[in-house]
């Protein structure tokens, strides 16, 4: 029973993704999945346009034009598929947060409007510079936070607690995502004093031994305290982390979020999902095994699964939250990892 609970589409993420909606779908049903979440980027304002959009020609309101089509499609399809039996498909998007008021604005009545079944809850900008496009723009955006990585990630964190606190979505995306262009994508945050003293003092050199993971994480304790604060506030609404693998595939070591994340949110019972981040074909289902597999390393025994339910069953699971037309069905990892799935799709 594998699924998806993130994915793109060429039709609706032109220059970003490739292939029609329907051919990742049909991925999806080849590779036996149950539920595969469409999640189109919300449109955004031309001021945030990326750089091939501005290529394109393209216009607000025709980034606005396709995401109509977008649920409109989808909506069809979502009711094809259900009558047929091949697959479960849920309609939202992924969100972007990029300037506070204007994206919760932009973000409610997107919401309100099409009536998604769910949203993704991401941050792409800090400082309103997309930080996982290229390294130039994480310079950029590096620079403006105080010029080392550890301000920018403690500006990432808090701008994800913002989109938080005023959004509640029920999936939050790609978690840590901040690592990706960084100078160290593997960095590992947790803040470990004892283990760092040790390693310091265990040394006998005259000169300070080279950088350490565990001499990061003495560096950092301030993003490290931001990371739990995040966390603590996903676990009290009862939002679910994507054990994202396209990290995977982009040549990290780890899924997204990376294992002091996913070891700090299982302490407080905070759920995952799994989620491929596909945009395209070739990527439908790309690092599941690996990703479960890390998984599994972390202690963590379910995996949530998001099922379609009607709107009149349906409303916020605390004051403030989208009234998400779903729910959440926990699958046992171990009875994942024994679907044929997993033994013919890997990295």
């Amino acid at each position: 029973m594998p699924f998806s609970t993130h994915s793109h589409s060429g039709e609706f993420c032109e220059g970003h993704a490739k292939n029609s909606l329907r051919e990742i779908i049909d991925r999806a049903v080849e590779l036996q999945m149950s539920t595969l979440a469409l999640t189109e980027h919300m449109p955004r304002d031309a001021v945030d346009f990326y750089p091939e959009e501005i290529e394109m020609g393209q216009r607000e309101e025709s980034l606005y034009k396709i995401f109509d089509d977008y649920v409109s499609k989808a909506r069809k399809l979502q009711a094809e598929y259900r009558a047929n039996g091949k697959i479960e498909l849920l309609v939202g998007m992924e969100i972007d947060w990029i300037r506070p008021e204007a994206s919760f604005a932009s973000i409610t009545s997107l919401l309100e409007k099409y009536e998604l079944d769910m949203f993704v809850g991401s941050v792409h900008h800090v400082h309103t510079i997309p930080i996982d496009y290229d390294r130039a723009m994480y310079e950029r955006a590096r620079q403006i936070a105080g010029g080392t990585d550890e301000r920018l990630f403690e500006d990432y964190y808090d701008a994800q607690y913002e989109m938080l606190r005023r959004l509640k979505p029920p999936v939050v995306g790609h978690f840590d995502l901040i690592r990706l262009k960084s100078d160290d994508p593997d960095v590992d945050l947790e803040e470990d004093n004892d283990a760092s003293s040790l390693s310091l003092s265990s040394s006998s050199s005259p000169s300070p031994p080279a950088a350490t993971s565990i001499d990061r994480r003495q560096r950092w304790p301030g993003v490290w305290r931001q990371v739990c604060r995040n966390i603590e506030f996903i676990a009290s609404y009862g939002g679910v982390l994507e054990i994202n693998s396209a990290a995977l595939r982009k040549g990290m070591r780890e899924p997204y979020p990376g294992a002091a994340v996913c070891k700090e949110a299982l302490a407080r019972k905070v759920g995952f999902t799994l989620s491929d981040d596909s945009h395209g074909v070739e990527q439908v289902g790309f690092g599941f095994r690996e990703a479960l597999a890390f998984a599994e390393v972390q202690g963590i025994q379910e995996i949530v699964r998001f099922v379609r339910v009607s709107a009149a069953e349906t409303e916020p699971r605390v004051e403030g939250a989208y009234a998400a037309k779903v729910e959440q069905i926990k699958v046992p990892l171990r009875t994942m990892q024994t679907h044929p799935f997993f033994f013919d799709v890997g990295r």
